[in-house]
């Protein structure tokens, strides 16, 4: 979350990033936040006068011979205390609702952002890779999968819905191959060390990476016993050191972490229908970078966290794109953005497959983490960092649209097969 000592002090500037993330709502919010920060810091200054009198009250009384003279202050003393406690009263109210209106407030977009209304101004940084050429007409991974009986979607429609779906066979091998493929990369080429989370979560972690209050709706529930189901592995991972306060010689901290994710797509309700694109439940692994306090320091990290994502498609032969995020494109609490899109031939449409962000002190913030830079020294709050490296499926759509073949094959990227029993070509089964 935002520091209040900076809405207070810099609302104008505040304002105006509301303004650049065409977010309404933030902006009304941002007047109601310095309103009761004022009654807020107006009440404290009463309390702790009052605070003041009540002990030197306590003082006199504790001093006085004269019974008529201690009868008059102990009943002044009364009365001060009922009015101290109607101020602590209100005061105990108005600090949890600002702190309520502060949580819906978005990160500020980083200093060079582009300012734009919205997707249409995103800057496509750079493309990498040829895009693949046939002699044949390619086909889109929801032709391709059940030619193949790798994908079954009847089955997973019949299971469990709309946009679910069953691997199956080397389709599931294959999903298999690619997360542990890429967990054994971050980790043993990009430094990463290996968590493996729950992946449910109490309401706490949801607040301090910023998914709740303001996406609810967006996420799996259970209401007994206060547990949510990850939407991403970045919630149970950044917040393995929420209240705590880490050694500076421990920083930076590279995680990584393979989950299955869960969402309601409530917010893309009609887009992606067809195929494995969009679902309810997908397989991804995430990146989490916890670093020091310094802008300078987390936009070095960032770009090495995107060379990170981007080296996944390098390594599989996909080719992709950079695209910066502007301003109305951010996410809630992104302060910069990058996405990592692959080419899907069949399909004939980019594909997100990571987002790397820089999230600066928001998070560190939101759920009290901190770090000592040096020994005596004051805490300071840390910038942490996250990003897919990559999300499936759409790697999947990738490798199957861009690597399919005349025959109605598809040829297994050379980096895979060692994870795929050696197998190079997935082909149809014979009628």
């Amino acid at each position: 979350m935002l520091d209040i000592i900076l809405i207070r002090n810099e609302p104008e500037r505040v304002r105006q990033a509301m303004r650049d993330l065409n977010d309404e709502d933030a902006l009304v919010r941002i007047d109601l936040i310095l309103e009761l920060d004022e009654k807020r810091r107006a009440l404290l200054v009463d309390v702790e006068r009052m605070r003041a009198e009540k002990n030197e009250a306590s003082k006199r009384i504790g001093i006085s011979r004269d019974p008529k003279e201690r009868e008059v202050k102990i009943g002044e003393m009364k009365s001060l205390n009922a009015r101290l406690d109607k101020l602590e009263g209100e005061l105990r109210e108005i600090e949890p609702h600002l702190n309520e209106e502060v949580l819906w407030i978005p990160n500020i977009p980083a200093e060079g952002v582009p300012v734009g209304a919205d997707e249409s101004a995103n800057i496509t940084v750079r493309q990498v890779g040829d895009l693949p050429q046939f002699d044949f007409e390619a086909l889109p991974h929801w032709d391709i999968g059940p030619m193949l009986d790798i994908i079954d979607f009847e089955r997973g429609a019949k299971l469990s819905g709309s946009r679910f779906y069953v691997l199956k066979g080397l389709g599931a091998r294959l999903q298999r191959a690619l997360i542990t493929w890429m967990l054994d990369v971050h980790i043993n080429q990009h430094g990463y060390t290996e968590i493996y989370p729950p992946f449910m979560v109490r309401s706490e972690c949801m607040l301090g990476t910023g998914n709740l209050p303001k996406f609810g709706e967006n996420l799996y529930h259970d209401h007994e016993e206060d547990f949510w189901w990850v939407p991403t592995a970045e919630v149970p991972v950044t917040n393995l050191h929420r209240d705590e306060i880490i050694d500076g010689e421990l920083l930076p901290i590279y995680y990584v972490a393979y989950t299955p994710c869960f969402r309601r797509e409530k917010m893309s309700a009609g887009r992606d229908v067809r195929g494995i694109k969009r679902g309810h439940q997908f397989d991804k692994v995430e990146m989490v970078k916890i670093v020091q306090g310094d802008p300078e320091v987390s936009e070095r990290e960032l770009l090495a966290l995107l060379d990170n994502a981007e080296d996944i498609c390098r390594q599989l032969g996909l080719p992709y794109r950079i695209v910066q995020m502007c301003t109305g494109d951010l996410s809630f609490v992104s302060a910069k953005k990058f996405d990592v899109e692959i080419w899907a031939a069949g399909s004939g449409e980019w594909l997100e497959v990571s987002s790397c962000s820089n999230f600066h002190d928001f998070q560190a913030r939101r759920m009290n983490m901190r770090y000592r830079p040096e020994k005596g020294e004051k805490t300071r709050y840390p910038h942490t960092l996250n990003g897919s490296g990559l999300a499936l499926p759409r790697v999947m759509i990738g490798i199957l649209e861009n690597y399919q073949q005349a025959d109605g094959s598809v040829v297994i990227p050379e980096v895979l097969r060692p994870y795929m029993g050696e197998v190079e070509v997935i082909k149809a089964p014979e009628a």
